[in-house]
């Protein structure tokens, strides 16, 4: 299992805001992390796909797997949800070091 962004899809040359936060891939598999902005903060989404060449040799994302994709597929779903956590304790480091510390709170 590899992160790559070398690979673009017809969904990867999106412009820059709606690219996804990170794309963990196997083979012809890949996992895109997004980042969402929510009324409670911002969240992460995960979408699947399986990447393949058209009759014109063009690159196009599926959306479906056939049985011998399913356990790579397991895999990349836990892979996203180890870096799906990963971006969220950054997230809450980022907001943590960049909050006002507040003088003679006790604890």
């Amino acid at each position: 299992m590899t992160k790559d962004d070398s690979t673009q899809t017809k969904d990867d040359r999106a412009p820059a805001q709606s690219r996804p936060e990170d794309v963990l891939r196997d083979g012809n598999l890949k996992a895109s992390i997004w980042r969402n902005e929510g009324e409670r903060g911002d969240y992460f989404a995960t979408t699947f796909a399986r990447t393949q060449k058209d009759q014109d040799g063009n690159l196009r994302d599926a959306h479906s797997f056939v049985g011998s994709d399913l356990l790579k597929l397991s895999e990349l779903a836990r892979k996203s949800y180890e870096r799906t956590n990963e971006l969220r304790r950054e997230d809450f480091q980022e907001r943590r070091s960049s909050r006002p510390t507040e003088r003679g709170r006790s604890r």
